[in-house]
């Protein structure tokens, strides 16, 4: 059965409460689902902290960066989850955001 989940990426919450700033996007998901989700997110967290630690090392291109790679990655298909499982203004949101357009192409 599937519930009502506020999700903010900025702060990787998924609630089933509204407050504050958690609403940036809406999704209808099963708990496997949000499950699924918040490891996609959790990954993209401890990508996060690789990548800021990477950074330290300036003789390291972006480029060439398995951790900036991961984190790409992570987001890229945290947002595409968001998006399958979104209401209309969310699909709407990531749309307007331009995140998943290079794997639609």
């Amino acid at each position: 059965m599937k519930k009502k989940f506020y999700i903010n990426t900025g702060s990787h919450e998924i609630s089933q409460v509204r407050y504050d700033n958690n609403d940036a996007f809406v999704i209808y998901a099963t708990e496997d689902e949000a499950r699924q989700l918040r490891q996609r997110l959790d990954g993209m967290h401890i990508s996060d902290r690789q990548a800021f630690w990477r950074a330290h090392v300036p003789i390291r291109p972006y480029h060439n960066d398995q951790p900036n790679d991961n984190y790409d990655a992570g987001i890229t298909a945290a947002f595409q989850m968001i998006y399958e499982l979104g209401d209309k203004e969310t699909k709407k949101h990531i749309e307007s955001m331009g995140v998943l357009t290079d794997n639609r192409m």
